[in-house]
């Protein structure tokens, strides 16, 4: 939530210099709370943990088949648990933000994700492997929706996004975790030394970041004087525009999801590539796609989001075009870069855009929209694979990569979907025509906001 101009000159606060903001937000040079630049790298961190402790945990889903001799169907089985889990999870997020705030459930949830990975190596049959995983889905779903929401309060109050970068950190942090855990196979670790290991080291940063967080303050539902917080309903964040922005969300993360799984595919078999010069084609999207998501937040502040976008999925149109078109596997590879520069930016500006359409409505807005669109989006990355899967053998790979363009045509025809992610700086609901009217508990919250230097006990 932003915290008001004439609160922060209440606290005595200064502008930043050259500090600059969204499309559509405060004006430049205004004061932000002391503290809230912290908050933005404790968010950023937070995605960091989470890229992480995810890819340790699919880099070491062989090893957990052979110690539980799981058979292909088995472990097919095991993998939907935490998916499911997650989902159920995510419909409660919005209503535990709205009680509680952002922060304490962002904060729990990244520290508890490193300690329930230890948990899933030290399941002794599978059983309990089933109850590690439910519970480490759960908490994936908590602190999916949870960092999204807290990010969102952050871009607030500092009237400027930062959703591309963390979205950058969760990309290094899975690249990261990848190499990690490569090492630790090539090193004889065991799953339980390998998570020890991972787990304490990243449990002690969880920590350290939480402590800088935003107060709970700045996106907990009021509570009326005199009066009692609104309960949430979970069926909160149901809205036509959250559904439609949840639809581009999924098509983002259904091409994300179609390079991942099916450049290699593409490039060996249709295309005649050796098999190390099929790996080019992931490599070489996600380093496009982590790169331009370092400098996303700059480009969304220049450009604002209907621009971006619109430019985002022409590339990612031309991408794939080229894709399609290519007979070279060299040219293929440069699509599926171009892929990675055109989709980097998309879906971080469709979260922003999520979170600050349902912040305009209430406090809790946020994380109950957020709650709905990542299931929507989530539930679009789970089906992806298996639908290219079912029909590239009906129709053949190149014709089904033609469907994904038309997709992403559309995505690009529909960008003005997306311009509420650039009200970062908008004034906070019930704010009066300047954007300071506030009273009772919401002054209270800006001014709490303004302790944020401090760290969050």
């Amino acid at each position: 939530m932003t915290v008001p101009d004439s609160g922060a000159a209440a606290a005595g606060e200064t502008a930043v210099p050259g500090e600059a903001t969204a499309p559509g937000g405060a004006a430049p040079g205004a004061a932000v709370p002391p503290g809230a630049h912290r908050a933005r790298w404790a968010a950023t961190g937070t995605f960091l943990i989470v890229g992480l402790v995810f890819s340790s945990y699919f880099v070491r889903v062989p090893s957990i088949k052979l110690g539980h001799g799981l058979s292909d169907g088995q472990l097919g089985l095991m993998l939907v648990v935490p998916s499911l889990a997650a989902l159920v999870a995510m419909q409660l997020t919005g209503g535990l933000v709205a009680r509680f705030g952002s922060a304490p459930v962002a904060r729990l949830s990244a520290a508890a994700l490193p300690v329930l990975l230890l948990g899933i190596a030290l399941a002794g049959d599978p059983f309990q492997l089933v109850l590690a995983l439910l519970l480490f889905g759960a908490v994936d779903g908590l602190v999916d929706v949870s960092m999204n929401a807290h990010a969102i309060a952050v871009e607030r109050t500092l009237r400027r996004p930062i959703m591309s970068g963390c979205h950058a950190a969760w990309s290094i942090g899975a690249m990261t975790g990848s190499l990690v855990g490569g090492f630790a196979l090539r090193a004889g670790l065991s799953l339980t030394q390998h998570y020890l290991l991972l787990g304490a080291v990243t449990l002690v940063f969880a920590l350290v970041i939480g402590r800088y967080m935003l107060p709970a303050s700045a996106d907990r539902l009021a509570v009326p004087a005199g009066g009692r917080r609104a309960r949430v309903s979970w069926l909160a964040g149901w809205t036509p525009r959250v559904v439609a922005l949840g639809v581009v969300g999924a098509v983002v993360l259904l091409c994300e999801g179609a390079v991942g799984n099916w450049s290699g595919v593409f490039l060996h078999e249709d295309r005649g590539a050796t098999l190390a010069t099929a790996s080019l084609g992931y490599i070489a999207f996600t380093v496009c796609q982590t790169g331009t998501r370092l400098v996303g937040d700059r480009l969304h502040q220049r450009f604002g989001a209907l621009a971006l976008v619109r430019w985002s999925g022409a590339f990612t149109v031309a991408g794939l075009a080229t894709v399609i078109a290519s007979p070279a596997p060299a040219l293929t590879v440069a699509g599926f870069a171009l892929m990675g520069l055109g989709l980097a930016v998309l879906l971080p500006i469709v979260f922003s855009a999520v979170g600050h359409s349902g912040a305009e409505s209430d406090a809790a807005g946020a994380a109950a929209a957020l709650s709905k669109f990542t299931t929507l989006t989530y539930t679009g990355l789970l089906a992806g694979p298996p639908l290219i899967g079912w029909l590239a053998q009906a129709f053949g790979l190149p014709a089904t990569l033609g469907g994904l363009l038309v997709l992403m045509a559309g995505v690009t025809l529909g960008a003005r979907i997306t311009v509420s992610a650039d009200r970062s700086g908008a004034a906070p609901p019930g704010a009066g025509p300047s954007g300071t009217g506030h009273s009772g508990t919401d002054r209270a919250g800006a001014e709490d906001a303004g302790k944020a230097a401090e760290p969050a006990p």
